[in-house]
């Protein structure tokens, strides 16, 4: 007899049976596409040809199409890219580390969110060769050997760290991935004929639902989520390096690495709690996506606007304490007290800091409406923290006599849209032809979580 706690509530509702967990999830993938997925694709479509437009006028004519003056040398660009690498942080946290630690809440949300961190990784390498002005060159950051003599790229420098630290993230990200798809595709497989069956029979590389296969994928999976956890700590303490090796006012801290993690923990859940409400209603799995999930990946937002907040006071702290007049101008008279960009340290604060302490209430972080609303807010915070940082850093530096002021131009903007139409095509594309939930895991915990099955 199974025994359910009774303070628990069921992560699968609905008195749902394993044949149905196949049922619902298979729906979306071997039936036409419905009506609203058709203009959302449509709309991410239109999204990125414009986007495609600018990317290309910007390679074609080289980045002084974009805002970006002799004093602020990295503005959108680096913002938009720290940013995209942010949010796909949870995808990870939520597949490997909820894994470790055996978290059976992360069952109906982990695929989405995993295919999220490598379209977010894809998004913000985008930005990585746009800057570079000529991208046919971007093999120059890698070592290889080459016919140019004495050139060879630069291991004292953090941008090379990002090169190798990201693609790292990515690859083994994407292995992890596609490893817990394996038994999904041959589900479907199993239910396809002709042309589908081939493509997912190719795609489930012969898997025949043995112990002996379950065994090795349980294996496998706790291994890559054994290598990808401390990645996840890498990436962004190594993206934050970028800033905080420099000498400038507001860069040259040690309290980015912890600073920018969990800042990337608290924009990816939020980003994941905006893709899983959509994708709950869209494809009717409100009975897989509970809210049960959404309150749990409430509490970590909750819990990481927290922390991102004491490190925002811990910075006006340590340039106080320092006594360095550089660094209190930066902090005080630069951001939260003054200067050009104050509307965008507060925005930041507003955002990041006091808007997710609504989620003390449980009615708000058990509400969808809030939840939704909520989770665009402090992605909208998690940018202008970045342009923060970046931006204001930049445009008033040691001397007086260089202060200028960025003003974005239509191809900043038009770079950044691209990435969004990028996003969510590769995205909505996923949720068509791949199973957004995960059918083998969710049937794993349907005994213990399901009210239907206690009985």
């Amino acid at each position: 007899m199974q025994v359910t706690s009774p303070v628990r509530p069921p992560l699968v509702t609905g008195g749902k049976t394993v044949s149905d967990v196949t049922v619902d999830i298979c729906k979306q993938v071997e039936g036409k596409p419905t009506k609203s997925w058709m203009v959302a694709f449509t709309i991410s479509v239109i999204t990125l040809a414009f986007g495609s437009y600018c990317l290309f006028w910007t390679w074609w004519e080289g980045i002084g199409v974009w805002g970006l003056n002799k004093t602020v040398g990295w503005a959108w660009d680096i913002t938009n890219f720290v940013w995209w690498v942010g949010i796909g942080h949870a995808g990870t946290l939520i597949s490997a580390i909820l894994l470790l630690f055996r978290q059976k809440w992360r069952t109906s949300i982990n695929r989405a969110a995993e295919a999220m961190t490598i379209f977010a990784v894809l998004c913000a390498a985008s930005f990585i060769l746009a800057h570079m002005g000529r991208p046919w060159l971007a093999f120059w950051a890698i070592p290889l050997p080459n016919t140019f003599g004495s050139l060879w790229v630069n291991f004292n420098s953090p941008l090379v760290w990002d090169v190798f630290a990201i693609s790292t993230y990515l690859t083994v990200s994407l292995v992890f991935w596609y490893v817990g798809l394996i038994p999904d595709f041959a589900t479907i497989r199993e239910r396809a004929t002709g042309i589908r069956r081939a493509i997912y029979g190719a795609l489930s590389l012969g898997w025949d639902g043995s112990a002996k296969s379950w065994s090795r994928y349980e294996a496998v999976s706790l291994v890559l989520a054994g290598l990808s956890t401390p990645l996840v700590l890498s990436v962004h303490t190594i993206v934050s390096m970028d800033f905080a090796t420099s000498v400038i006012p507001g860069w040259h801290t040690t309290i980015f690495p912890p600073y920018f993690v969990a800042g990337a923990i608290f924009s990816g859940f939020a980003m994941v709690l905006t893709l899983m409400l959509i994708t709950r209603v869209v494809f009717k799995l409100q009975d897989y996506i509970t809210i049960n999930h959404i309150e749990s990946m409430n509490k970590i937002i909750v819990l990481t606007g927290s922390i991102v907040g004491i490190a925002y006071i811990t910075e006006l702290f340590m340039a106080w304490y320092s006594g360095v007049y550089y660094e209190q101008y930066a902090l005080f008279y630069n951001r939260a007290f003054g200067g050009d960009y104050l509307w965008a340290y507060w925005a930041m604060m507003t955002c990041n800091v006091i808007s997710p302490q609504l989620f003390w209430f449980k009615k708000v972080r058990t509400s969808i409406y809030w939840t939704f609303i909520l989770s665009i807010i402090v992605n909208i915070g998690m940018w202008f923290e970045r342009f923060v940082i970046i931006v204001t850093s930049l445009s008033r530096d040691f001397l007086p006599s260089s202060w200028a002021y960025f003003s974005p131009t239509i191809y900043d903007v038009g770079d950044y849209v691209f990435s969004f139409g990028l996003f969510f095509t590769l995205f909505l594309l996923f949720t068509k032809y791949f199973p957004v939930v995960n059918m083998a895991e969710v049937k794993s915990v349907l005994k213990s979580s399901s009210k239907q099955q206690t009985k």
